[in-house]
C-alpha cells in the first residue's frame, strides 16, 4: 500500500519536476512522462514480482487517527493520519504515496501540476515581508522559510446553475417647492428580483485541515491544465485526501452563490432605496462536481497562539497571507518616535527663543 517511484536507470526515487512537467531522477538526470514510468513499471513486474521502478510495503496497522506502515526501501516505520496521501519517510527521506489513500471512490478525477518551485515560492513570500519592520522576527528567519511546503489540497469543482430569488423593500424620495412649501414625497415599493446564474469549475475546500479563507482567495484555477489523475504527480509532495464530502461542499457553494446573487441582483435597483428587512432563495440545481487535486506551496506559523498561514497557488503564483504585529516592537517603535518628536519640539522651541 506504500508506493515507492524509483528509476530503472540507477534505482533512485524520482519526483515530478515542475519545471520540465515530467518525472526526474536526481541520482542520474533522467526523465520520464508518466505514461513513460507506468510502462517501466509494467516491464519490470512482468520480470519479478518485486518491482524494480514501484515497491510496495502494506500497513502494519491503525489506530484512531493514525495508520502505521512500514517504509520498503529503508524498513522504517511511517506514521500517517488519516488523510495523509504523499509523504516522505522521516527515515530515509525518500517520497511515497499512501496509494490505498486514492483507490476507489477516493480516487480524484484529476490534477492541476504544479507549475512554480519551492525557490520561487519563498522569494516571492521574502517580497511580501519586504517593508514590514514590526514583524515578528520568526517571519524572517531563514530556517523557517526553508520550511515551506508544497502540498496538494482536494478540492471539489462544481458546475451548476443557480436560481435566486429576492423580495426587496424600496422607497424613492421627490422633493419639489412653489413660492410657499418645500414639498416631500416618500413613495414605497417592494422590488422583486429573479435571476440564474451559471457556476463553472467553482473549488470548494474538501479539506477540514485547510481553512476557507486561504483556499478560497487563491483562486481561480485554470481547468484547462487540469490533468487525469495519477499518483505520480505527488511523488515529492505532501498530499491529503478529502474528508469533507461532496454533499457537504455543495452546501458551501449555495451560500457562496447565494452572496454573489444577493449583489447582482441589488445591483439592479437603480435609483431606489433599499429599505430593511427583505427576503432571498437560492437553490442550485443540475450540474456536476469532480474531485480534484491543487497545488499550493504552504507555510504554517504558530505565534502568540494562533496560526498564520502563507499560500501560494502553485499554478498561477496567486499570494494569499496574513501577518501578526509584534506588540513589542510596536510599542519601542512608538516610544522612539515618541522622543524622536519631542526632541525636535524642544530643538525648533530653542531655536525660535534664539532667533
Amino acid at each position: 500500500m506504500v508506493e515507492e517511484f524509483k528509476c530503472p536507470n540507477c534505482g533512485g526515487y524520482v519526483e515530478f519536476d515542475w519545471s520540465s512537467q515530467k518525472m526526474k531522477c536526481p541520482y542520474c538526470d533522467t526523465e520520464f512522462d508518466t505514461e513513460g514510468l507506468k510502462e517501466a513499471k509494467e516491464d519490470s513486474e512482468r520480470e519479478t514480482s518485486d518491482s524494480a521502478s514501484f515497491e510496495k510495503s502494506g500497513i502494519m496497522w491503525q489506530e484512531d487517527g493514525v495508520r502505521h506502515y512500514v517504509c520498503s526501501s529503508c524498513g522504517g516505520e511511517i506514521i500517517a493520519e488519516n488523510t495523509e496521501a504523499a509523504l516522505s519517510c522521516p527515515w530515509c527521506g525518500n517520497p511515497v504515496v499512501l496509494k490505498e489513500q486514492f483507490e476507489g471512490e477516493l480516487r480524484p478525477d484529476l490534477v492541476i501540476p504544479f507549475k512554480k518551485g519551492k525557490e520561487e515560492a519563498k522569494e516571492m513570500f521574502y517580497r511580501h515581508l519586504s517593508g514590514k519592520k514590526l514583524l515578528p522576527p520568526i517571519f524572517r528567519d531563514k530556517s523557517h522559510i526553508d520550511e515551506i511546503k508544497g502540498i496538494y489540497v482536494p478540492v471539489w469543482m462544481f458546475d451548476a446553475e443557480i436560481k435566486a430569488h429576492m423580495s426587496i423593500p424600496a422607497s424613492r424620495t421627490a422633493v419639489w417647492s412653489d413660492s410657499r412649501f418645500t414639498y416631500t414625497r416618500i413613495s414605497h415599493y417592494r422590488l422583486v428580483r429573479d435571476g440564474r446564474m451559471e457556476v463553472k469549475n467553482l473549488p470548494v475546500d474538501g479539506s477540514s485541515k485547510m481553512p476557507d479563507s486561504i483556499m478560497e482567495p487563491l483562486g481561480p484555477w485554470n481547468m484547462d491544465e487540469a490533468v487525469d489523475f495519477e499518483t505520480a504527480y505527488l511523488s515529492g509532495f505532501l498530499a491529503d485526501r478529502y474528508d469533507v464530502d461532496a454533499d457537504e461542499s455543495s452546501k458551501r457553494v449555495v451560500d457562496r452563490a447565494k452572496s454573489s446573487a444577493e449583489r447582482r441582483l441589488l445591483s439592479t435597483t437603480g435609483p431606489y432605496v433599499r429599505g430593511p428587512g427583505g427576503q432571498s432563495s437560492v437553490s442550485m440545481t443540475g450540474g456536476r462536481e469532480r474531485y480534484v487535486l491543487l497545488p499550493l506551496w504552504i507555510l504554517r506559523t504558530r505565534f502568540q497562539d494562533k496560526d498564520w498561514y502563507y499560500a501560494m497557488n502553485a499554478q498561477t503564483g496567486k499570494l494569499v497571507g496574513d501577518l501578526p504585529m509584534d506588540k513589542g516592537r510596536r510599542n519601542k517603535f512608538f516610544l522612539i518616535s515618541f522622543f524622536s518628536f519631542g526632541l525636535l519640539g524642544a530643538l525648533i522651541s530653542t531655536l525660535v527663543q534664539i532667533l
